[in-house]
């Protein structure tokens, strides 16, 4: 029988994970495009390109670090109520 809490929290990290990727891989097209646009200069359609993905990128982000946190925070809290320590580092 599986905790119902524990499962809850494996399918939030796994959004977590998601979230980051897509948020930070927003960002890394944002700069990408953004040292295109340096280069061979900004048009319109380019720069709006890159003002999206910086806005999804950090609507996406925010949330997932903060839940990405919360899941760390509540996986040491259980950890320290079995009576074990956590991880150097």
């Amino acid at each position: 029988m599986t905790d119902p809490v524990l499962e809850r929290r494996r399918r939030i990290a796994r959004l977590v994970s998601i979230g980051q990727r897509l948020g930070y891989g927003l960002f890394g097209l944002a700069i990408v495009l953004f040292v295109v646009g340096f280069v061979a200069g900004f048009t319109g359609t380019l720069t709006g390109i890159i003002v999206a993905a910086l806005l999804v990128g950090s609507i996406v982000l925010a949330p997932a670090i903060v839940f990405g946190y919360a899941v760390k925070a509540a996986e040491r809290e259980d950890r320290l109520a079995r009576g074990s320590s956590d991880p150097p580092g």
